[in-house]
């Protein structure tokens, strides 16, 4: 009996352990997204808790970050500027804000770029847990 059970177990085993491998392969691009780890240059984490992350973030004049997402957040502009975001579909969104501005963000993926010649500073906090599907009023 030991031996027809061994082939059997590796038989079955293969292909689970394949799977697993697929599935943790998928996931680590959704976990990359996040703009801390994939652009530690452009985003900073300045207070984090079970509610809210609070991001600073700064780009220098015609920077660009890399294809990232955030939850639904509130960003507060520290500073005018004018911007380009692509969006995950490739269409583009351009935006121009000045300095002490504060609107709703709902969450979303894009590549932010500077398209001014002065650097652009923003404070961005991010909603955690029900509030990140919460719509704009």
């Amino acid at each position: 009996m030991r031996t027809r059970l061994f082939p059997m177990i590796r038989t079955l085993a293969l292909p689970a352990t394949v799977s697993l491998a697929l599935q943790v392969l998928a996931a680590a691009p959704a976990m990359a997204q996040d703009p801390v780890k994939v652009d530690a240059k452009h985003y900073k984490v300045e207070f984090e808790n079970d509610q809210v992350r609070v991001l600073r973030i700064t780009y220098g004049p015609h920077e660009k970050s890399v294809m990232h997402s955030h939850p639904s957040s509130v960003a507060v502009f520290l500073t005018d500027g004018s911007t380009k975001f692509t969006l995950a579909d490739g269409k583009t969104l351009n935006s121009d804000v000045k300095a002490g501005v504060v609107q709703w963000e709902p969450s979303g993926k894009h590549l932010p770029e500077n398209l001014g010649d002065k650097p652009f500073e923003l404070i961005l906090v991010e909603l955690k847990g029900k509030h990140t599907a919460a719509k704009s009023k």
